[in-house]
């Protein structure tokens, strides 16, 4: 190996930048940078006074320990499932693996934070691949894992590595990642779990799109993160890090830790593995008549329990590497979404679609009940988007986009769903705002406060509105389909500049508004603007 390939990049770009400092016409250019990165005299301390005024400085509180959570965590497989329940309907082989996988791996990490011996010893992780459709809560499930255990998570696409033509250390930035996720704690960093999604794009297979260049050389890389190497925490190409990381060492500071190991970061990988099934079933001579059991050939024809039997060759097959797929020891299949899945997804799990429905209309004061019909109705929709609980947020968004656009601005708050607002919304809609056109509410006419205190904010008058001008403005605006402060905007355009004169004659700053005015503004403003002229000329 040269001397060059020994040599310590960072070192070299170190002393790079030192003669790029010297030079004056650079010192000129990062001055505010160095400024910033040194204290001035105005921020120093100011010196503690002399004598016996010296106040005992007060005991900071004790800061929480990031890694107490792992410290702490007992939970049992068991427990992890039942926890993941809460949040992701169905799954139940999926939920089974990767509680054990990740007991089994935190168990580990916690013998490693209090026992340096058990840090050295040899470990095989259980990194985990997860297969099966969009939509079924992949995701979900290792998200509210990282959040149980209390540790940083980071997802990123596959693709992203191999479509924009990244390779070598470039796939680090996952890690640097979850240094930022974990606030610049390396020590929790380090125990965080990586989530990369549509692994089954990097497929090294040339028959599939020609991806063997690029797809094989993520690979590789992703291959060295997810066994074990350091990983520099400042990118080669990361010029301000460098510089800040400089500028800490000019100023006399302790340098801070510069790599981060992978050793105990937990990597999952997940795809859907479209045509892999079909290789699967064609291994297992399903397809050829005549063979396999009656079990065997009944099986769901959509491929999932197929994936749940693909074994090492088959990913070969598909263009994994060999040393690749061999560091994910733990693989399992989610299975597709049923209607019945998506139906209880909606009334049961926690941070549903429904929910956050429900929320988005709590921000107008509005409440709206929806039936099990109505339910069934929106996960048969959903069913046939065929992109799992996405597909839910599809047909709500499809239903409710209308809603939330015309409700706001009436006097409804509340409405009920039912199947055929699932399958006529529009129809719905229309019928629900004609059968309360003649309710008002005080939500509307505290709108046309709001336009008072714009008025009056912008230009210094007020308008003095009356009950009925009130009623009659929200009324109109109901007829209009228009909001009410779109209405006050173009029924009194105009007052500005005709109250500006009465008020300079008059020195008159208040103006009462009643249903004539609103009826005929112009009309009303031309009179106020004449009796302020003969006001003035009276009082002469």
């Amino acid at each position: 190996m040269s001397k060059k390939d020994d040599d310590n990049p960072l070192e070299e770009i170190q002393k790079q930048l030192q003669d790029l400092l010297k030079n004056k016409n650079m010192q000129v250019a990062f001055a505010p940078f160095m400024q910033g990165m040194n204290p001035s005299s105005d921020d120093k301390e100011p010196e503690k006074p002399k004598g016996g005024d010296k106040k005992e400085k007060e005991p900071e509180p004790a800061k929480e320990d990031p890694l107490d959570s792992i410290r702490s965590f007992d939970r049992k497989p068991k427990e992890v499932r039942d926890y993941l329940d809460r949040f992701v309907i169905k799954q139940e082989q999926a939920k089974r693996v990767l509680s054990v996988a990740v007991c089994d791996h935190y168990n580990h990490v916690r013998r490693c934070i209090g026992d340096s011996r058990a840090q050295s010893a040899e470990y095989l992780k259980p990194n985990v691949l997860l297969l099966g459709p969009t939509g079924v809560g992949k995701t979900y499930l290792m998200r509210n894992v990282a959040k149980l255990i209390g540790v940083p998570f980071v997802k990123a696409d596959a693709t992203k590595f191999s479509e924009t033509g990244y390779v070598g250390n470039d796939v680090d930035d996952l890690v640097r990642d979850l240094v930022k996720q974990a606030d610049g704690n390396v020590e929790l960093a380090q125990y965080g779990i990586i989530y990369v999604d549509e692994i089954d794009k990097i497929a090294a297979e040339s028959s599939r799109g020609g991806r063997d260049v690029s797809g094989r050389g993520v690979q590789i890389n992703l291959l060295k993160l997810m066994e074990e190497t350091e990983v520099n925490l400042q990118s080669s190409q990361d010029m301000m890090g460098q510089m800040k990381a400089f500028m800490d060492m000019q100023r006399g500071g302790k340098p801070g830790k510069a790599t981060i190991s992978t050793k105990n970061i937990l990597f999952i990988v997940s795809g859907a593995f479209d045509q892999l099934a079909e290789s699967v079933r064609k291994r297992l001579d399903l397809t050829r008549i005549g063979f396999g059991s009656s079990g065997e050939q009944e099986m769901d024809s959509s491929g999932i329990n197929f994936l749940n039997k693909a074994e090492t060759q088959d990913f070969i097959k598909y263009g994994f590497e060999p040393e690749f797929i061999g560091r994910l020891p733990v693989r399992v299949a989610c299975d597709e979404l049923t209607k019945e899945d998506l139906a209880e997804i909606l009334l049961s799990s926690e941070g549903s679609a429904l929910d956050q429905y429900r929320k988005d209309f709590d921000g107008y004061n509005i409440k709206f009940d929806i039936g099990n019909p109505a339910v069934k109705e929106v996960a048969k929709l959903a069913a046939t988007e065929k992109t799992g609980a996405r597909g839910l947020v599809t047909v709500l968004e499809r239903i409710f986009r209308d809603f939330k656009f015309e409700l706001p601005s009436t006097s409804i708050r509340k409405f009920s769903v039912d199947a055929d607002t699932v399958s006529r919304p529009q129809d719905a809609l229309k019928e629900l705002i004609a059968d309360n056109l003649d309710l008002l509410d005080e939500n509307l006419l505290s709108d046309v406060d709001r336009y008072v205190d714009s008025f009056k904010r912008e230009h210094g008058l007020e308008l003095r509105f009356n009950k009925a001008a009130k009623v009659a403005v929200v009324k109109e605006a109901s007829e209009q389909n228009r909001s009410v402060l779109a209405l006050c905007e173009k029924k009194f355009k105009d007052f500005e500049h005709g109250l500006k004169i009465i008020s300079q004659r008059t020195k008159k700053n208040f103006f009462n508004v009643d249903k004539k005015v609103i009826d005929d503004p112009d009309k009303e403003l031309s009179r106020w603007v004449v009796e302020s002229f003969s006001q003035t000329e009276e009082s002469k």
